[in-house]
């Protein structure tokens, strides 16, 4: 599928990967059945969004809440988020694909740490899609994160109080060239930003599909492209 002339394309597309539990569940399968099935979507997706000419792609791998799941999900979901790495990082090359690690290293497993390391390393000088592997990610600890830094420097005298912006708290964010969100992806049918990007999302337009993340398609994607391009962003202005 083309881009097609007539659709605006978002630059940015966060994605909130939701429902691969329930869709596990719907077959009588593991929870961990439906993560598998999903990891592939999303890299179809990619393939898919860099020839739409999608340029930034945020996916929510996995959240600062998710350790609150069972130890047994969470020991699969490390063990898989590595071994996903390992094996996808060479075909994400060959693409121009650039992987970003967005997120905090506390409590992560170093065997995941040092594969999103080693992938990042790997695609650096990549230009056609930069992928921001969200992982123990959250919103609210990336602005306590930030404040914190930014803390730092005012107390040892790098940054005067009285001269922050907006501009000065974004240098202090994760991924401080990260595009603003253009366009907010969240399947399953929940109506929720679940502490993804606040700061980036600010003015994005929010398109949420009544479909399980396993069960997306390239051809469900450009729909929520379609309905993005029809959207009259003003960014406050009338």
């Amino acid at each position: 599928m083309s881009k097609a002339s007539k659709i605006e394309v978002p630059q940015h597309i966060a994605i909130v990967m939701d429902g691969n539990g329930r869709w596990a569940k719907e077959r009588g399968l593991a929870r961990t059945a439906g993560h598998e099935a999903g990891e592939k979507v999303l890299f179809d997706l990619v393939e898919a969004a860099i020839g739409f000419g999608v340029k930034e792609l945020s996916a929510y791998a996995f959240s600062t809440e998710n350790w609150k799941r069972t130890p047994e999900e969470v020991k699969f979901l490390m063990g898989y988020s590595r071994d996903v790495l390992r094996n996808r990082r060479d075909r994400l090359n060959e693409m121009g694909v650039k992987v970003q690690w967005i997120g905090r290293p506390q409590r992560l497993w170093k065997s995941v740490i040092e594969e999103l390391e080693e992938a990042e390393k790997l695609t650096k000088k990549n230009k056609v899609l930069t992928l921001n592997m969200c992982v123990n990610y959250g919103g609210r600890a990336e602005l306590v994160d930030a404040a914190t830094a930014l803390a730092r420097d005012v107390k040892r005298g790098k940054v005067k109080p009285d001269s922050i912006t907006e501009k000065t708290i974004e240098k202090y964010l994760y991924a401080p060239k990260m595009r603003d969100v253009d366009m907010f992806l969240r399947s399953s049918g929940e109506q929720r930003t679940s502490n993804f990007l606040p700061w980036q999302s600010t003015y994005a337009e929010f398109v949420f599909m009544d479909v399980l993340w396993p069960d997306m398609t390239p051809a469900l994607l450009w729909k929520a492209i379609e309905e993005y391009s029809c959207r009259d962003r003003r960014f406050g202005k009338a």
